[in-house]
């Protein structure tokens, strides 16, 4: 396991998080393909939509980070995602679909603006290609237990909506992602 806290970085990502019903029941599903496929690393993290992937920083930029996060979400407008089926990024992974990911896609590119500008996030730390999602199997899901696992999910019905009216700032723990703060939506 990589120690993130070497030269006293830490790992952070930004991401949109269900409410809890929800969330408990993708967890369920991330459960079931541990216990059926032995891809558990999805259970590291809450079920969650990326808004900006992994980045170290220093934990004393917190403030800095958490202030800008906070300025940056104090005007946003809340918005419903529709979730419906499953999707693949062959050949190990397997999501959850977002039905109009645009609403995501447009609130990742005024994030990055704040990114880049306030927080001097250098172009490559930054995510370029947006394809919003719902993470159930990823990295330890093999290419074998995704052969059989790929075709049963993509006939299995999901379907959920969710309002969004915050954002979240997760930090690594060594183990796994915790929610360090939420920033709500006017």
């Amino acid at each position: 396991m990589k120690d993130f806290r070497q030269k006293n970085m830490d790992l952070y990502f930004i991401a949109i998080i269900p409410y809890n019903e929800l969330s408990e029941r993708i967890r369920k599903i991330k459960e079931r393909m541990k216990d059926e496929y032995s891809a558990s690393h999805a259970l590291k993290s809450p079920a969650h939509i990326t808004l900006q992937m992994p980045f170290k920083r220093n934990p004393t930029d917190e403030t800095e980070i958490s202030d800008a996060l906070r300025r940056f979400a104090l005007p946003e407008k809340k918005f419903t995602i529709d979730l419906n089926g499953y999707g693949a990024f062959v050949p190990r992974v397997i999501f959850i679909k977002i039905t109009q990911p645009e609403l995501v896609r447009a609130l990742h590119k005024r994030l990055t603006n704040v990114l880049l500008s306030e927080l001097h996030f250098s172009p490559g730390e930054v995510m370029k290609d947006m394809q919003p999602h719902v993470t159930v199997a990823t990295r330890d899901l093999t290419r074998e237990a995704f052969s059989v696992a790929w075709p049963l999910f993509q006939e299995e019905d999901f379907s959920a909506s969710f309002d969004v009216h915050s954002i979240f700032l997760l930090k690594h723990n060594g183990r796994n992602w915790d929610t360090l703060e939420e920033y709500p939506f006017s």
